[in-house]
């Protein structure tokens, strides 16, 4: 669904654009989902971006992960940047942080006046805390809008840090998240106390959106989408991801080799998982995201779709950068 196309999903609309160009706008519905991102992994991609999500609710915007390049896919959304009330990350790998620095920094240097929320597991603040430090020598020169004071970069922005079980209202919205199998750390460990990922659900008057974040297969994902209108999954294509390491490090032991394809075989999705969790949870309809190996082919792409619908026969959409669901 790519270059332009428009179908129906049970949400709402699909809009598709090319990739690089300005989307259309969403349609006027309950709540709208639009994939701002939808790489994945450390390595970039010239066709996608890394992952960020808006959550398009009215005037307001919630931003569900923040990768590298976030600001300027608002931009090509038609999002102003002061909309943005809250941003929820799904945990702390950079692809899903790396564009969180300036969305903080550039609001700050516009002087929007709201007070920025970032959500996050244990550890989201001292990332905040990091940004907000980096924002300061900036802030201190004074820089931004002629005649006007710039505003302490510390009173910009509040994280708080959730857990799974976090069940919380953020305007009428309720949001609910889960401790997922992104990681795999012994139960109770030091690790397994400090790293948390989590997924998120996200319901509004008629309309529900779950998503899994980064995530290996999960019961707890499954019942936390349970009957959602929208399940926004990740994936990862195996063979096309590992293609792409191969590009990048020819000379990587064969040990490192095997345990990265048990890394990614553990901690998310094939395309058949999504399918079963899609089925699992009865959802009404499914996006895809997050291709670590970067844009397949059409006929790469076409197979994945296939796979998916094995296991799941609701509509099914794999999502491109700025589609809005």
């Amino acid at each position: 669904m790519r270059g332009g196309a428009i179908a129906a999903l049970v949400l709402g609309a699909l809009v598709a654009g090319p990739a690089g160009a300005a989307a259309k706008p969403c349609p006027a519905v309950p709540i709208a989902l639009v994939t701002l991102g939808t790489m994945g992994g450390p390595v970039p991609d010239d066709n996608r971006s890394q992952p960020a999500n808006a959550l398009v609710r009215g005037n307001a915007v919630y931003l569900v992960d923040a990768g590298d390049g976030t600001v300027g896919q608002l931009a090509r959304a038609g999002i102003a940047l002061p909309r943005v009330k809250a941003v929820f990350l799904s945990h702390l790998h950079a692809d899903h942080t790396g564009g969180l620095n300036a969305v903080l920094a550039l609001r700050n240097q516009i002087l929007v006046k709201d007070r920025l929320t970032v959500y996050g597991p244990p550890g989201t603040r001292q990332l905040v805390a990091g940004i907000v430090a980096s924002m300061q020598p900036a802030a201190k020169a004074g820089y931004g809008i002629p005649g006007q004071p710039w505003g302490p970069p510390e009173e910009s922005v509040t994280a708080v840090e959730i857990a799974g079980g976090a069940d919380f209202a953020v305007g009428d919205m309720r949001v609910r998240a889960v401790q997922n199998s992104h990681y795999d750390f012994a139960p109770g460990s030091p690790e397994d106390q400090s790293y948390k990922s989590l997924a998120l659900r996200f319901d509004v008057p008629g309309r529900s959106i779950a998503y899994t974040g980064d995530t290996g297969p999960s019961a707890a994902v499954e019942q936390l989408a349970a009957g959602a209108d929208l399940l926004v999954s990740e994936m990862i294509d195996i063979d096309t991801t590992m293609a792409r390491v191969g590009q990048n490090s020819p000379d990587m032991p064969v040990i490192a080799r095997q345990n990265m394809v048990r890394h990614l075989t553990t901690h998310h999705l094939s395309p058949q998982d999504v399918g079963k969790l899609a089925a699992r949870a009865g959802t009404k309809a499914l996006v895809v995201t997050h291709f670590a190996g970067g844009t397949a082919g059409p006929a790469r792409l076409a197979a994945v779709l296939e796979e998916v619908r094995q296991g799941f026969r609701g509509e099914v959409a794999l999502a491109s950068d700025l589609d809005c669901f």
